[in-house]
């Protein structure tokens, strides 16, 4: 029995601070996520947002398993539902990540600290209230008993979560307090905090409060924890560097488990070697996912990206000419007024009004009326074609 484990068994909690290795990507990773969002004009981060909260929400189902193809999320979005019910519990389950990301993005999630456990309560509770009801189960291995998930409330029974045996639900709040204590935003700097984001993802697995969520809920805790930092953004997302590389992501997590190896690792129960190579890792897929977004947003090769594939399209007669020079626009300004697509085309009014109808049609431009300004969009059956690799090879491609 575990039950009245010593919460020291978690420690420690934070890399050390000789870890210069970690700094070195600390620094480096504030300073290309500032880059990032300086290049991008602010109505277009938006539009990309849309993109990424999709991508984030791909990838960390793809982590639990859970393969939902970027078009089928698209369609659940616009309230467009499979009649499969598997397929449409995964994209009953896309949509719910997607707003609770959404809510981290714009700022309307809870105003305390992300690396708390009132905060991840807030995540499970946020994300499963929208789950439909046959994925509020469970399963245990052993006994084949179906275990109810209850949205935001911490387990009652011990589990195993492959060679690791987490806190007893007794021990729960003592261990959840020390997480907390550990991770809140005094004293630790801000440089120091964006080295122990790993730590914080880790540490909350080891503690794994939940029956089932836990991993979901730890990568939307870093993605808001970034953001608090100063460094995250609705530009890039960590899940999709995890994800790329999860069998290392998991490896190393579970090495991160493991006991203190001698005088050398540390002075507390667990590795602190293994701790650190966890953090460098993370960080490492952090700033790998900030320069690949940069890549792929940089103006002139998205514009060029985007040309290529309009000409296509218009040789395919699927658009009409003129589409990319209103496509252009929305990049290059962040909207469009309706009013200026006839300069943009030179065309008449009807003919300008059919070239906004078919970019409309194909998702290319969004619109929250008819009368509101355009902005571009980024559907999954052009992602391919203007951002290429954001998905997994031909996987953004029509089915």
């Amino acid at each position: 029995m575990l039950s009245g484990m010593n919460i020291f068994t978690m420690e420690p909690m934070v890399p050390e601070e000789a870890a210069h290795g970690l700094e070195d990507c600390a620094v480096t990773l504030i300073a290309e996520a500032n880059r990032l969002a300086g290049r991008i004009h602010p109505i277009l981060q938006e539009s990309v947002g849309t993109l990424v909260r999709s991508m984030n929400c791909y990838y960390s189902n793809l982590i639990e398993g859970h393969d939902t193809h970027p078009r089928d999320i698209d369609r659940a979005l616009a309230d467009d539902f499979s009649v499969e019910p598997r397929k449409r519990e995964l994209q009953q389950e896309a949509v719910a990540h997607i707003h609770v990301q959404r809510l981290i993005d714009e700022g309307r999630d809870p105003d305390i600290w992300p690396a708390t456990a009132d905060y991840a309560a807030w995540l499970h509770r946020e994300f499963c209230t929208r789950l439909p009801p046959e994925m509020l189960w469970v399963g245990n291995p052993d006994t084949g008993e179906r275990l109810p998930v209850i949205p935001g409330e911490w387990r009652d029974r011990q589990v195993i979560v492959g060679r690791h045996m987490p806190p007893d639900p007794d021990d729960l709040p003592r261990f959840l307090d020390r997480f907390d204590r550990a991770y809140a935003a005094p004293p630790l700097s801000r440089l120091r905090q964006i080295q122990t984001v790993g730590a914080v993802h880790h540490r909350f697995l080891w503690v794994h409060p939940f029956i089932d969520g836990n991993g979901r809920v730890a990568r939307l805790m870093s993605h808001a924890l970034l953001k608090r930092l100063g460094i995250g953004a609705s530009l890039w997302s960590v899940a999709r560097g995890l994800a790329r590389e999860e069998a290392r992501y998991k490896n190393l997590l579970m090495q991160a488990d493991g006991p203190r190896e001698g005088d050398r690792d540390g002075r507390g129960n667990l590795t602190q070697r293994g701790l650190m190579a966890f953090c460098q890792f993370f960080l490492d897929s952090a700033i790998d996912q900030v320069r690949y977004m940069g890549e792929l947003l940089d103006p002139e090769t998205l514009l060029r990206r985007i040309e290529i594939h309009v000409e296509d399209e218009v040789r395919a007669k699927t658009l009409p000419k003129g589409s990319y020079m209103v496509l252009r626009e929305a990049a290059l300004a962040g909207e469009v007024e309706r009013g200026r697509v006839p300069m943009l085309t030179g065309y008449e009014e009807r003919a300008a009004r059919k070239v906004t109808s078919a970019l409309l049609d194909r998702g290319m431009l969004t619109s929250t009326s008819h009368r509101a300004s355009l902005r571009l969009g980024f559907p999954a059956d052009v992602a391919e074609r203007w951002f290429p690799r954001l998905y997994p090879a031909g996987i953004g491609r029509p089915t």
